[in-house]
């Protein structure tokens, strides 16, 4: 049984974008239009080249705010205000995701890669406010992203998590190398299966998986 899997497990980490809320609801389509429109403007190039920096910037520094920071010592301020005003009427909300969040024995929190205020205003819109004892944005690791291993070891030393006994549910698989390697639980969440040592676990629907876990 999959929940003998996590019986060790005494807190639960969750990415946000495309984790708590299916890529079929095309939320961060949204986002990637605003920080292509940001890099057009704030590097004086055209909208081929800033999709092509963005790329580059998501491959080599794990997201475009990192790869800006590095190559044009950007604010990221003004950037993650800007990206993240978008229109959250898409997100429905999920009474049975809810459940099996609340279900889960011991700490329960969101770490992600876009900043605190836009993850509690997606928690809002699905349904998910008030289930999370923390929410943790890059602004916590000091703007370094996942996956760099010491994003994650800094944030799980200002909450006091114990890889060793906590799980970590996560869209990108490169996310889950640093965890896996800490001593966590991983699962892959994303609607096609992905075979890699650092991944124990996959679903396509969070839901679903997490009532195997009760």
């Amino acid at each position: 049984m999959v929940k003998v899997a996590f019986n060790h497990v005494t807190t639960w980490v969750f990415d946000l974008d495309n984790t708590l809320y299916p890529p079929r609801y095309r939320l961060f389509d949204q986002i990637e239009v605003k920080m292509t429109g940001w890099v057009m403007q704030a590097l004086g190039v055209d909208r081929a080249e800033a999709d092509r920096l963005r790329q580059h910037y998501w491959t080599h520094y794990g997201t475009t705010l990192a790869g800006l920071m590095r190559e044009h010592a950007i604010d990221p301020g003004p950037y993650l205000n800007e990206v993240h005003d978008i229109d959250f009427s898409a997100l429905p909300r999920d009474p049975d995701l809810a459940a099996g969040i609340a279900a889960l024995p011991g700490r329960r929190i969101v770490y992600t890669n876009a900043c605190e205020p836009y993850a509690r205003r997606v928690l809002e819109a699905r349904g998910l406010s008030g289930l999370f004892d923390a929410v943790y944005g890059v602004e916590h690791a000091g703007f370094l992203p996942k996956p760099e291993r010491e994003a994650f070891e800094t944030i799980f030393a200002i909450d006091g998590v114990n890889p060793t006994r906590a799980a970590m549910f996560e869209d990108d698989p490169r996310n889950l190398a640093a965890p896996h390697a800490m001593g966590m639980r991983t699962v892959y969440v994303a609607p096609q299966p992905l075979v890699a040592d650092h991944i124990h676990h996959h679903t396509d629907d969070l839901a679903a998986f997490l009532s195997q876990l009760i």
